[in-house]
């Protein structure tokens, strides 16, 4: 993908969504850094708002939102909103009043687009991640494939114009396809230069889902490793006069991934968008998709005894 302007990427409803959005997951943020974080990323180009029930903000997105609409920076209609369902309301009577939580909290009247957030389900009702007495996740017995139909019937309703899922598997996947009557419009999925998932993507994209990057800059404000410290990054940002996180964001981009980077600094988000004025040669792509070395940072541990586990299988 070249080119200087903001591409983006097809929805099955025909519908577009900017390739670059905000991912709003700011757990060590307070309710004021995240409303400044994303009226400082709509002021600087942003249109694409990536939000979740888990992430606990979406009231404080959705005040930053009203604000940015009430200065007349931005309609509702210029705005792409994607949010994900928690996987204690996969149950098929709670997928929609969750999702009218979700437009309720956000003040936006419908969603562009809402996924499940994983295709393992936890006992409803309670916490995000209820746990037994020996600290263990309990788990529920929901088939997502009839989540997914209650996700449909939230299309048919006009609460969403597009559905599909994140952190699924390839098998998980066609599974929905091979069941949808509305297919899946999008897969939301950890991929970076340490975890490159090729795989993943290229099957996913040949199945006509279009692909964003979650944690595309392998989460610098989580671990104590950073992928923007590698050498190869930084020489091929040297030489581009462009920023290592910059070079990464570019990386998927060219490979037709959209990118949703978090940030709450208001550099570094206007930084993050600005990736359309510069391309990676071939060999410059060959080097960064040397330093993959299948590194998962959002593995979701807890859940690796539920029966739909997705990173079990080979992709």
């Amino acid at each position: 993908m070249s080119g200087s302007h903001q591409f983006e990427l097809t929805m099955k409803s025909g519908r577009k969504m900017p390739a670059i959005g905000l991912g709003t997951y700011a757990p060590k943020e307070s309710e004021g850094e995240v409303i400044t974080a994303v009226k400082s990323a709509v002021r600087a180009g942003y249109r694409h708002l990536d939000c979740a029930a888990l992430f606990r903000n979406e009231v404080a997105v959705g005040h930053a939102i009203k604000h940015l609409i009430v200065e007349g920076v931005i309609n509702r209609q210029q705005l792409f909103i994607s949010s994900k369902l928690w996987n204690t309301c996969h149950q098929p009577d709670l997928v929609r009043t969750s999702l009218k939580k979700t437009i309720s909290d956000l003040g936006v009247g419908y969603l562009d687009l809402y996924l499940m957030h994983w295709p393992m389900t936890y006992k409803e009702g309670g916490d995000f991640v209820p746990r037994d007495e020996s600290g263990k996740v309990i788990f529920s017995d929901v088939d997502f494939l009839d989540t997914w139909k209650a996700l449909e019937d939230c299309v048919d309703e006009g609460l969403v114009h597009d559905i599909g899922v994140s952190n699924f598997n390839s098998k998980q996947v066609l599974a929905i396809q091979n069941a949808a009557r509305i297919a899946p419009s999008n897969i939301q999925i950890e991929a970076h230069c340490w975890l490159s998932n090729v795989r993943l993507i290229e099957f996913c994209q040949s199945r006509g889902l279009t692909v964003t990057a979650l944690s595309p800059l392998a989460s610098p404000g989580n671990f104590q490793t950073h992928l923007l410290d590698e050498k190869v990054l930084k020489d091929i940002a040297t030489k581009k006069n462009k920023s290592p996180a910059q070079v990464a964001l570019r990386f998927l981009l060219q490979q037709g991934v959209g990118v949703l980077p978090k940030s709450t600094n208001p550099t570094r988000i206007a930084e993050n968008i600005n990736i359309f004025n510069f391309e990676l040669s071939k060999d410059e792509m060959q080097l960064l998709f040397s330093l993959n070395k299948n590194q998962r940072l959002n593995s979701e541990e807890i859940s690796r005894d539920h029966k739909y586990y997705p990173f079990c299988e080979d992709f």
